[in-house]
């Protein structure tokens, strides 16, 4: 089952002299499941592209469908919908918020999406246990290490149970080894059957998605299925 499906996307910004051409006719689709990484040098459409499919901005010109769901046709209201119960993020940056518990951190998108009080503590601490860290559940984010808070943030990414876990540079802030342990996640969600876009500059990190596509101005240079680098838990 198609989980992503972009069909010939454009994206421009500004006009006349200061026209930039972000995408030109992008065109993917990612099966329910895949594992895939996304490379390209600063200016070749990446961050655009994540923007895009992460439903933070709409093409100028082609379509996205998100789980069957034309993005481009929905309203600002709709597509925070979508965002949060669609689409489980993870940023380089964790975005958590502090003086606020891990499980209450995590617990944050069932609450925008109205669920209530009881369901949504379990379905936090389910999470937290999934990462790992249902020990550390009433901790802090000044209380856990950099790699423990990242852990925090793909719990909340998996909370809604969405469609999609959309990683940008995850590992971008984190130690070595608390990096093995994201991408060890990643790999037992991968074999979970998630879906898992994951959004790097480092070569290593890539190497362990089953795809690999790489953006050079705005276009897909390459598309290959590879095979994946596992590690052995230290």
């Amino acid at each position: 089952m198609t989980v992503l499906d972009v069909q010939s996307v454009t994206k421009v910004y500004g006009e006349g002299a200061a026209t930039v051409h972000a995408l030109r006719g992008v065109s993917l689709r990612v099966q329910r499941g895949e594992y895939m990484a996304i490379m390209g040098s600063s200016g070749s459409g990446k961050s655009t592209l994540m923007n895009i499919l992460g439903c933070l901005d709409i093409p100028s010109a082609g379509r996205y469908l998100l789980d069957g769901v034309d993005v481009s046709r929905l309203n600002d209201r709709q597509l925070a919908l979508v965002r949060n119960r669609r689409i489980g993020f993870v940023f380089q940056s964790f975005n958590l918020i502090p003086r606020t518990s891990a499980l209450a951190n995590v617990e944050l998108p069932l609450a925008y999406a109205g669920v209530k009080a009881a369901e949504r503590r379990r379905r936090a601490r389910v999470a937290l246990d999934m990462v790992g860290l249902a020990d550390r559940a009433d901790h802090e984010p000044n209380q856990l290490s950099g790699g423990q808070q990242q852990r925090v943030a793909v719990a909340r990414a998996l909370v809604t149970e969405p469609a999609l876990v959309l990683a940008d540079e995850p590992t971008g802030n984190l130690d070595s080894r608390s990096t093995e342990d994201i991408l060890g996640i990643f790999d037992d969600l991968h074999a979970a059957g998630r879906t898992i876009l994951l959004i790097t500059h480092e070569e290593d990190v890539a190497a362990r998605a089953s795809r690999l596509i790489r953006l050079f101005d705005g276009q897909i240079a390459s598309d290959v299925q590879q095979e994946r680098v596992l590690h052995e838990p230290v």
